[in-house]
């Protein structure tokens, strides 16, 4: 696809997508028409009855009709005002019911569908995309589905039925001024489309610049943290200042074409005006129409620019909601790049042995694992050491399955990983992250997450044993406290504790800790060691720890270099032996690997 494509709104499919959604509704559409055909019937109906009381008013000032026919002709005319009134009310009252229960609830699908469909997309998708411009693209496509909605109902079949029903009803009246409507309309529409069409690339550019900006908002704030830390918020500043004068740049190039579209319909409407005036008030004048007639034919007029300038105006909105649809049905392209086999079954881990057999992976072309193996077995402690970059972290995530092997298999229970589903799966494990990631939530809450099933005695078990309890006591909401987001509101040890106890909570037989005490002071990480070395009885563990000092316990040490197995052995033997594990110990006496 070329560049040129690409800034092009590709309306076929788009409302191809959007009928997929929407064709659950399809009696609801069909209401709106029928309601919508009755009211433009309505409006036109009030024209016909002003044409016949004009001309019966004007026999009865010329005196050939009488008064008692003239008061009989007016009440019938009245009644049926009222009637069409009565008719127009209801139908008002019944459209915009529908129309909005219909909105809402298409705009609730649509939201599903695509949250649905961005969640569950790959580690790869979400680490490669901006999470503002994801929020920005999810919520502006929604939001235009009112706008097309409101296009169709409000704008499109109003004009089409008006220019049916005026049309028709001045081809029997006037041939002439028919005629000059057509021409009006024809000419109108095809200037309002030739300036459209011709928007749909700086629309594009517009919504991707907006995209830009509010990622950029969203990485600000997320960061504010670092911003404020290193006093960097004038760069910050003048980084946001070019951003926003792309965007406006962008708007501009895009609003720029309003003055032509709306200069030009002007001028069209003027010289249409003259033209309908000119040729009935010559017919009039000759006798050959009466005054109700030609008030007729200005009303019906009247009627037809109404819904042209609807029409045109509403357009531009469809135009804008299909450029928001594109933006947004984009990602509907995208497929999961980890996918479950057909039939895949549900995990359920019953032993906790893990095996690693003849790994060969890379995030780039460059192997970063090559012919690995390793064999942990049911309830064994085991260690990752090694430098940043050697591999630890990218094991930890193929044996979650966030990204699939180039070649190899990983096994638990001697059972390959990718045949079962991916959520099942990665619900059987339970770990400590490094980055204790929280909900804007309450801390019980948070901790809940792991266990829906959990009782509330099951969640305080879970605080106690991450030592959460004497924390939160001095909190005014204790467990209730909202920990803001992203979890700001606790200092690094409270969120890690946080993050413990979810672990504790979801009580599975594999567990993972990467670096689960590194935000603790010596003391409560000491208090916790004690309580992890009990978590970890009767369960697999990896654990991966730059602090060596934390893993002298465990039964075995991988030591890991250049994603290479390097050393295997237990701490005592290790620090007594040369190689990397003895070097990396005497580098940090207890402390940290660089």
């Amino acid at each position: 696809m070329s560049i040129e494509d690409e800034k092009k709104i590709n309306f076929k499919e788009n409302i191809k997508i959007f009928y997929n959604i929407a064709k659950n509704y399809k009696s609801s559409f069909a209401l709106l028409i029928f309601l919508v055909v009755i009211l433009e019937i309505s409006e036109v109906a009030d024209k016909y009855l002003l044409m016949y009381v004009i001309d019966y008013s004007t026999e009865f000032t010329a005196g050939t009709l009488i008064i008692a026919s003239f008061v009989y002709l007016l009440i019938w005319i009245a009644g049926i005002y009222l009637t069409f009134t009565l008719i127009k009310t209801i139908a008002t009252w019944l459209k915009i019911h529908v129309l909005v229960a219909l909105e809402t609830k298409i705009m609730m699908d649509m939201k599903v569908k695509f949250f649905n469909h961005i969640i569950s997309l790959s580690h790869k998708f979400h680490s490669s995309n901006k999470t503002g411009s994801l929020i920005s693209s999810l919520i502006r496509g929604v939001r235009s589905t009112e706008r097309l909605i409101d296009f169709i109902i409000w704008n499109l079949l109003p004009l089409i039925l008006q220019l049916i029903l005026v049309i028709g009803s001045l081809i029997y009246f006037d041939l002439t001024s028919a005629f000059v409507i057509i021409i009006t309309s024809i000419i109108f529409l095809t200037y309002s489309m030739i300036i459209l069409n011709r928007q749909q690339g700086p629309n594009l550019e517009a919504n991707e610049a907006e995209d830009i900006e509010k990622a950029n908002i969203s990485d600000v704030l997320t960061n504010i943290e670092t911003i404020k830390y290193f006093g960097k918020e004038n760069k910050i500043k003048s980084i946001f200042h070019k951003i926003t004068n792309f965007s406006r740049i962008k708007q501009a190039a895009h609003w720029n074409f309003f003055k032509w579209f709306d200069a030009g319909h002007i001028l069209i409407l003027g010289i249409s005006t003259f033209f309908i005036f000119y040729f009935p008030l010559l017919k009039m004048l000759n006798g050959d129409m009466t005054i109700g007639t030609l008030v007729f034919i200005y009303t019906m007029y009247g009627n037809i620019i109404f819904p042209l300038y609807k029409f045109v105006h509403g357009v531009k909105g469809f135009y804008m909601s299909m450029a928001d649809f594109q933006e947004l049905f984009k990602y509907d392209k995208i497929k999961n790049d980890i996918v479950n086999v057909n039939n895949a079954k549900k995990l359920k881990v019953k032993k906790g042995s893990i095996e690693f057999k003849n790994l060969d992976f890379g995030y780039t072309k460059k192997t970063l694992l090559k012919n690995f193996n390793l064999k942990i077995k049911a309830g064994e402690k085991v260690a990752l050491v090694g430098h940043s970059g050697c591999g630890k972290t990218t094991i930890i995530k193929l044996l979650y399955r966030l990204y699939d092997l180039d070649a190899g298999e990983i096994l638990i229970d001697g059972k390959n990983i990718t045949k079962y589903e991916q959520e099942s799966l990665r619900s059987e494990f339970s770990i400590v992250p490094q980055e204790a990631i929280l909900f804007d939530d309450t801390i019980y809450n948070n901790i809940a997450f792991t266990n829906s099933k959990a009782k509330k005695i099951d969640v305080e078990n879970a605080m106690k044993f991450a030592q959460l309890f004497k924390i939160i006591k001095n909190f005014p909401e204790k467990e209730k406290t909202i920990v803001g987001e992203r979890g700001i509101k606790l200092s690094g040890g409270e969120k890690q504790r946080v993050s413990i106890a979810r672990a504790v909570l979801a009580d599975k037989k594999i567990l993972v800790l990467d670096e689960a005490t590194s935000a603790l002071d010596s003391e409560t990480e000491a208090e916790i060691q004690k309580d992890l070395n009990k978590l970890l009885e009767g369960r697999t563990s990896i654990i991966i720890a730059h602090r060596l000092s934390t893993i002298m316990t465990a039964d075995r040490i991988i030591v890991m270099d250049q994603g290479k197995i390097v050393q295997i052995g237990k701490h005592k033997n290790l620090i007594k032996q040369k190689g990397q594990y003895k070097k990396l110990w005497n580098l940090q006496k207890g402390g940290y690997i660089k």
